[in-house]
């Protein structure tokens, strides 16, 4: 029993660590998705067919609409990323609230079998 709640723990902690990691991932992204945005709004709003943008070290001049061209599908490549570690962000919390339940349950002497059986016995309530 005290081997099953210690594995859970261990499980628990690395899905931990993975949570941070991912939501440090996307919180960079927003960021970068919020820069890209900015970006895309102030060309649209210049009059310049010929802009500076930033290669490497470097700034080099380019066509406008291509440079605006460029920084929508940029930022359309970071909407999807943010939208993939979403899910795993999701997925990472689901997980994590199912192993402290089942830890909780080892550590009350119920095992995690009864547990589920009271739990389809309790009426499901939606929200």
């Amino acid at each position: 029993m005290a081997e099953e709640i210690q594995a859970k723990a261990m499980e628990f902690e690395r899905n931990r660590g993975q949570l941070m990691n991912v939501s440090a991932q996307k919180q960079q992204l927003q960021m970068q998705n919020g820069a890209l945005g900015n970006a895309i709004e102030e060309l649209a709003k210049s009059k310049e067919k010929k802009v500076f943008k930033a290669v490497g070290n470097i700034l080099i001049q380019a066509d406008a609409a291509e440079t605006k061209k460029e920084l929508q599908e940029k930022k359309e490549s970071v909407e999807l990323r943010i939208k993939t570690l979403q899910k795993q962000e999701d997925s990472l919390v689901n997980r994590l609230n199912k192993l402290k339940s089942d830890i909780e349950a080892a550590q009350n002497g119920m095992p995690v079998a009864e547990e589920k059986a009271q739990e389809s016995e309790k009426p499901n309530k939606k929200k």
